[in-house]
């Protein structure tokens, strides 16, 4: 008997004669929101083939791995650095609390790098079997689309095999850019930042959104000297300007150089190391030069205009609410998108398309009340709308609330370093519109209080809720 697929709630009626196709389901990229929709549409009942290029921390065209972005080269190897970073912090206060400390403590970069890679190869493993578990087959190669439901799979050894699908999804995220500059050569991305084979003592970043700040901290933490160089007044464009703000002097008061409105012009190899100049006409010395100066969509090798997938002016593919392209039969979800490019909303996009293709339950992904958080040292975290996303969108009164303190931990340690909380509030309904922090465990707080915001949750609320 012809399978009939569920698409958006409503059976596709067909004849016995309907087309058979190799799979109902193939995917094209295996990071986070790839495997999700693979496995859930699996659990569905569908034959679900996917495909992801062979393994290695750092990125090519043509090399990716099982776990995508986020888990071989992206959150998880980023925060282990930032743990580690940290603790460089903390033993400088233990000593404050009674713990004593050698004046010299060594810090082993390799040792820390090795536990990193460890790390991440258990991950792509259980990756892997998280998707033979749920019955999903795995071919390692390149994809791309040939036709409306037919993709070619470039595999290891240089052969083409061509699977038919039903659908197919899109899911290959996004790659690190470089800026056009002479001597660009002599950058790196973050890719590269993640396996350094030696820890830099003179660092560079040219950037100000979260990568920037977040390998600032990380380099700081370990003992390098870090130039900060970005193009706005602040870094972290699109947050909240009060918070912006909050992390700009944080990261000074932990030693980080900052050059607002600066961009770089030209790098050069010398004997000393990398010469950095900037358009203010500094010359600055480093080890290592980062570029962090944002990612773009990883479509360029997959064909997609090709066979009529239409993709905006960045690359990326153009979908509906229900992530489905111009063609019916190619879907796209994650930051191939570059809708919102986190993790757990390219998780929550292939829920919500397995749900919909498979399993009769038409779902468009929520995109309100997201929480996030930048991890430098200390983290910010924030859920919902910034003050002055707010004051745009709203049609009365904006209130905001901040409450700046010293954590208790610091009154002991001494380190000069100010927690900052605020609420943004909808002044005549008094319900939260928004929540930012910045200050040590911003992130899990945050979390918390993501779901009080998508519960509705008042200001007056908030007041009427006992501190720990």
């Amino acid at each position: 008997m012809a399978r009939k697929m569920l698409i958006d709630g409503e059976l596709e009626k067909h004849s016995e004669e309907e087309t058979r196709y190799d799979f109902d389901l193939f995917v094209i990229g295996a990071g986070s929101g790839g495997v999700r929709a693979s496995r859930f549409s699996a659990q569905y009942g569908a034959k679900v083939g996917i495909c992801e290029l062979p393994f290695h921390p750092i990125s090519t065209e043509v090399i990716g791995g099982v776990g995508g972005t986020c888990v071989i080269r992206g959150c998880v190897p980023k925060k282990i650095l930032v743990y580690g970073a940290t603790f460089g912090s903390e033993l400088e206060d233990a000593r404050s609390y009674g713990w004593e400390l050698n004046e010299k403590i060594d810090f082993n970069w390799k040792k820390l790098l090795h536990k990193k890679t460890e790390e991440i190869v258990r991950l792509n493993g259980i990756y892997k079997r998280l998707l033979s578990n749920a019955g999903v087959k795995l071919f390692e190669g390149e994809g791309k689309v040939v036709g409306p439901n037919e993709v070619e799979v470039i595999q290891l050894d240089g052969t083409k095999i061509s699977y038919s699908a039903k659908h197919i999804l899109i899911a290959t995220g996004s790659r690190a850019q470089r800026p056009s500059i002479p001597g660009q050569e002599l950058a790196i991305t973050s890719d590269e930042a993640l396996s350094l084979e030696e820890l830099p003592k003179r660092a560079v970043i040219l950037g100000g959104g979260y990568i920037a700040v977040e390998f600032a901290s990380i380099w700081r933490g370990m003992g390098a000297t870090v130039d900060l160089c970005f193009r706005k007044e602040l870094p972290l464009r699109g947050f909240d300007d009060e918070m912006r703000a909050v992390v700009a002097r944080t990261l000074e008061g932990r030693g980080i150089t900052m050059h607002p409105g600066t961009t770089l012009t030209e790098l050069v190899k010398t004997e000393d190391g990398i010469k950095v100049r900037t358009n203010h006409g500094e010359e600055l010395l480093a080890d290592v030069v980062l570029f962090a100066t944002g990612r773009a969509p990883n479509t360029k090798r997959l064909n997609l205009e090709a066979v009529g997938v239409e993709l905006d002016k960045t690359g990326a593919v153009k979908v509906d609410e229900y992530s489905r392209t111009n063609l019916p039969s190619i879907w796209a979800i994650g930051d191939v998108t570059n809708r919102m490019n986190l993790t757990p909303v390219a998780l929550m996009e292939g829920t919500c398309f397995a749900k919909t293709v498979f399993g009769g339950q038409p779902s468009k992904p929520d995109y309100s009340n997201v929480p996030c958080a930048v991890f430098c040292i200390p983290p910010l975290s924030v859920v919902g709308l910034s003050e002055e996303q707010a004051i745009e969108q709203a049609n009365g009164d904006v209130l905001a609330f901040t409450s700046t303190f010293n954590p208790m931990k610091n009154t002991i340690s001494g380190r000069q370093e100010k927690t900052v909380m605020k609420l943004v509030v909808d002044g005549e309904t008094d319900k939260v519109l928004g929540a930012s922090m910045c200050g040590p465990d911003a992130a899990e707080i945050m979390q918390g209080i993501a779901v009080a915001l998508k519960c509705g949750a008042t200001k007056a609320q908030f007041d009427s809720t006992k501190s720990l």
